[in-house]
């Protein structure tokens, strides 16, 4: 068994027990810091606090006659503002925005913005660079729903030539289902900073509900201001825009307005134990989508929302190339995803590609889909994916496993014939390809609709699929359902392998128990290897 230091600043760390466990590990261990009991754990990613800034401080986990310990060399944290020093009071009925805005802005570099237990009611903050904010056991930031309250911003603005990002004249600032949009405010808003940490124990809370005036009404996704003659897309509880290293880490966030994280075009951002809860039938509430990032980590992190638990983007066609680059390095390890639309998800608005990216050692219960990869005429020909590999997954009452979607129903046009139609189309700009992709060591149990569904493009094919070491079992109690959004596509039940535009797929050591009818059933796939 081994003990890595995955992530530390100066007060907490995450430390990963590598037993060959998922999410879990097989014990549960004891947490000493200093040799002062902290805890105990049984998650492989563990969120360790209680550290001493500017030492080397020894964590050891205990368990029956085995110990393990690992040393933390802290970075020193000369300054701690209170946010209650600022006037905050965490009564759940002042509105504390300003105060601890005030604590944020005031705090040196390299210090530590300290919110105590408490309930603080907040519009919404925006974080700047240099600072670390620790949301301590018991701290919850209650945001407010009331629109009227809260400010938005454009969804780009322009400047001088070379002023913007990437040496273009614009600075993207809000932005929606991979379009520039005017934007609610989030909880926190980051805009152009690095080296900031949100972490600790406490929660965020979007108070979000189906309420008449509230975000998930279906009436109130989007409000409509006349005197701007435009929509104002809701806001997310964290949203980052081009923002250099940034952690977030050991807290909790739950019911938000829609996506829960959303950091676009950001680069070196880590997502660490943090626990993403909202109902399973609340709109929109992706947990995290890193849109058009770089070196993105997700580990050991926890998701049971109401739409894709993970989405990986990179924008739509309509935005300018500068400002959708491909979303390349992401690591997503150790998780736990039990409810969602679909546990790992790459699109559909993936414009500018997806390049390297792993998954791997996670834990899927209950959600719709499993694997899902969703795209569509109209991404345009950079939406590629390329470099995908999922790895030692396992995967329990998940309805689909594995979903390829090229005919991604969604958004305004998604059911035109252009978008919908099962002919070859000619190949333009618009046309978007799919590289090569590998399911390695995975098994999945209590399937019920199929073991995997696969569509490509008439015109487009998957260049290649590669299942290796796969296992498919159904649940004897199967009922149907649609494995894919896209039109025409019927309830099913039981089937094995349903694959249509695939240029090779590669069959290593598969198998499917359970399935009525034939376990595979292909349409248009040049070639099929098998052993």
């Amino acid at each position: 068994m081994e003990t890595n230091v995955i992530w530390r600043n100066a007060r907490a760390a995450v430390i990963e027990l590598d037993d060959g466990g998922y999410f879990t590990c097989a014990d549960t261990w004891e947490i000493f810091v200093n040799d002062e009991p902290a805890g105990t754990t049984n998650t492989v990613e563990t969120y360790v606090d209680g550290l001493v800034p500017g030492k080397r401080n020894l964590v050891r986990f205990v368990c029956g006659e085995r110990e393990l310990s690992v040393g933390v060399t802290t970075p020193a944290e000369p300054f701690t503002i209170n946010v209650r020093d600022c006037g905050a009071k965490g009564d759940a009925e002042h509105d504390d925005t300003t105060n601890i805005q005030a604590a944020i802005m005031a705090c040196p570099k390299g210090g530590r913005v300290l919110i105590p237990a408490g309930n603080y009611r907040i519009k919404s903050l925006f974080l700047k660079s240099h600072i670390n904010i620790e949301l301590v056991e018991g701290a919850v930031l209650l945001a407010r729903h009331d629109r009227a309250a809260l400010a938005y911003i454009p969804g780009t603005v322009k400047g001088d030539e070379g002023a913007g990002y990437a040496g273009t004249d614009m600075t993207p600032l809000g932005r929606w289902e991979g379009e520039s949009f005017a934007t609610y405010c989030s909880t926190f808003t980051g805009l152009s900073v690095h080296d900031v940490c949100i972490y600790g124990r406490g929660a965020i809370d979007g108070q979000t509900d189906f309420a008449e005036d509230n975000w998930w009404n279906k009436d109130f996704k989007n409000i409509f201001r006349p005197e701007e003659g435009r929509e104002v897309a809701r806001p997310r509880m964290i949203f980052l825009s081009e923002c250099e290293n940034v952690s977030l880490a050991g807290f909790t966030v739950r019911n938000s307005p829609a996506w829960n994280i959303h950091p676009i075009l950001c680069e070196h951002v880590d997502a660490l134990c943090l626990s993403i809860e909202g109902p399973k039938n609340s709109h929109n509430t992706d947990g995290f989508d890193p849109e058009s990032c770089g070196f993105v980590r997700i580990l050991g992190c926890q998701f049971s929302v109401g739409d894709d638990c993970i989405a990986i983007k990179s924008g739509k066609l309509g935005i300018e190339p500068e400002l959708r680059p491909a979303t390349h390095d992401v690591l997503i390890s150790h998780c736990y995803m039990h409810d969602g639309h679909g546990a790992v998800v790459l699109g559909s608005e993936a414009a500018g590609g997806i390049k390297d990216l792993t998954v791997s050692k996670c834990l899927f219960e209950r959600t719709d889909r499993g694997l899902r990869v969703k795209t569509r005429r109209g991404r345009g020909k950079d939406a590629v994916n390329e470099g995908i590999t999922f790895e030692h997954i396992r995967m329990d009452k998940v309805l689909t496993p594995f979903v390829v979607n090229s005919f991604y129903f969604c958004d305004k046009d998604g059911k035109t014939d252009y978008v919908q139609n099962r002919e070859a189309l000619p190949v333009d700009d618009r046309t978007p390809g799919f590289g090569a992709t590998t399911f390695r060591d995975i098994e999945a149990t209590n399937c019920h609709a199929a073991a995997a569904y696969i569509t490509g493009l008439p015109e487009s094919k998957v260049t290649r699929l590669t299942f290796e070491d796969v296992h498919v079992t159904f649940s004897p109690n199967a009922e149907p359902f649609v494995p894919a959004m896209a039109c025409g596509v019927e309830p099913m039940v039981r089937q094995g392998i349903i694959a249509q535009n695939v240029k090779v797929l590669d069959l290593q050591n598969v198998s499917i128990e359970g399935q009525d009818g034939e376990e595979l059933q292909l349409q248009n796939v040049d070639k099929v290897v098998r052993a």
